[in-house]
């Protein structure tokens, strides 16, 4: 449920190496990183149940296609289980449709066709809106997009927007993707509430630096408390 991440330009190797044994000790679903921390967190997780996803065009998406493709084969070469593509913002923000759609589709053709993990598994993809950057009108067309060329997640934001993520964006998007797509809410969850209201509101994957905090803080809620919050 919970993709703990560590995006800091400045962490340093033995901060990634602790952080991966963290997230092994709270049976994160994956962490999230650079790409050049990939083969240190892959060491580090070996015969765990966490994954090692990383991060595609961080933050905002503006990359040429040829490079963004580049940087995914790079990433799934040194062995990325999960990739977070940042949409081309420019294009969207500019109605360049073709280009979005065009551009998202190679990067998860790449993970298709050459993303197969030890475990037999398709590399997955998960496709950043930027919620907090864009309108209904756009969010909807990279949702439809997202659909077409088979990406496997719609995420929220990355972060360095200007708000954190909401309960209306999560809503709006699981109205537009259904019940078939996965959701990942990220963007500024600090607290259990935050994580509840979000996944009550549709999320079923959760980005966040405060996973530890936010798991501790569920487990010192009484069960039926919890279950009130969780209905």
């Amino acid at each position: 449920m919970i993709d703990d991440s560590l995006l800091r330009a400045d962490a340093t190797e033995e901060e990634i190496i602790e952080f991966c044994e963290q997230a092994k000790r709270y049976h994160f679903a994956s962490v999230v990183i650079f790409p050049y921390w990939l083969p240190v967190a892959r060491r580090a997780l070996r015969g765990s149940d966490v994954k090692a996803c990383t991060v595609i065009a961080f933050p905002h998406g503006c990359l040429p296609t040829a490079a963004k493709v580049q940087e995914a084969r790079q990433a799934i070469a040194a062995r990325a289980q999960e990739i977070d593509v940042v949409v081309n913002l420019g294009a969207l923000k500019s109605g360049d449709y073709e280009h979005v759609h065009r551009d998202l589709e190679e990067l998860v053709t790449v993970a298709k066709l050459n993303g197969i993990t030890e475990d037999g598994e398709e590399v997955l993809t998960k496709i950043i809106v930027e919620t907090t950057l864009t309108t209904r009108e756009e969010q909807e067309r990279v949702c439809r997009i997202a659909e077409e060329v088979r990406a496997d997640f719609i995420k929220t934001c990355t972060g360095a927007g200007p708000r954190p993520v909401s309960v209306e964006d999560v809503k709006f998007l699981r109205s537009v993707v259904g019940r078939e797509m996965g959701i990942k809410a990220a963007g500024g969850i600090r607290t259990y509430e935050q994580a509840m209201a979000l996944i009550n509101a549709g999320a079923n994957r959760m980005g966040t630096s405060t996973g530890p905090a936010i798991v501790e803080a569920f487990d010192r809620i009484p069960i039926s408390h919890a279950s009130e919050v969780s209905d």
